[in-house]
């Protein structure tokens, strides 16, 4: 063939044609049908006494008969098992709530028990984040923690992830709600209110960036679909 004319044969020359529509097509990062915002989320209110919740773990203590001492974790289901009383369900009371039922049931069995019920550990205080961070999972939410502070707890957004178009997953009502939120603006203005503090059982997604799907379809394209000859000449 001459020297100047491009290495193209006829089978190559549509496939490059449609190549702008491909980058296109992966530059897009995922998008919410029907997004909610964060006004429209419950607003936080004064804060109210503890709810014990599945996966919390209780130490029951016994004043006067220490031989019935427990500590029980609190199953799925909200309830913990007992001696001489078996089954109770704990989960959506507070502590003082368990205590005053803990002594109506063993005063069944015992003269004017006295009982304490202390909260040793809060399993159900926790959110979850993934899509393009270093460490996806569980991030721990005692003491309060916002959005960024638990993307950096794990281990924090890859170089293909996209702080622009983060989305928030809660629980409203029963329902997952989902919300896009701008955390790259975030980090450069915090009075944006985008860097709000999470809640139990929230998810944190950091999709990927368009940069990151198009260098995904030149690597799927180009390095492992295309014949040998065809990209014999580029450097990857």
């Amino acid at each position: 063939m001459p020297a100047n004319r491009p290495f193209l044969s006829g089978w190559t020359r549509p496939f490059i044609l449609m190549l702008p529509l491909a980058f296109a097509a992966c530059s897009t990062t995922p998008s919410l049908k029907n997004p909610a915002t964060l006004a429209s989320l419950p607003q936080a209110t004064a804060p109210q006494e503890y709810m014990i919740q599945p996966g919390d773990t209780l130490d029951i203590r016994f004043f006067y008969n220490p031989e019935l001492n427990e500590q029980q974790q609190v199953r799925p289901d909200g309830r913990i098992s007992l001696q001489l009383v078996g089954e109770q369900t704990v989960a959506g009371h507070t502590p003082k709530e368990v205590e005053t039922l803990l002594r109506n049931e063993y005063s069944k069995e015992l003269k004017q028990p006295e009982i304490a019920v202390i909260i040793r550990g809060f399993g159900g205080q926790r959110a979850y984040v993934d899509g393009e961070v270093t460490h996806p999972g569980a991030v721990d939410l005692n003491g309060g923690i916002t959005i960024l502070q638990a993307v950096a707890v794990a281990g924090g957004a890859k170089t293909t992830g996209d702080l622009h178009d983060v989305i928030l997953i809660r629980r409203v009502d029963g329902k997952p709600v989902g919300v896009p939120l701008d955390l790259a603006g975030a980090l450069d203005d915090p009075s944006t209110g985008q860097d709000i503090q999470l809640r139990p059982y929230d998810i944190v997604y950091v999709p990927r960036s368009a940069i990151a799907n198009v260098n995904v379809f030149i690597d799927q394209y180009f390095t492992k679909n295309l014949p040998i000859p065809f990209y014999f000449g580029y450097a990857f």
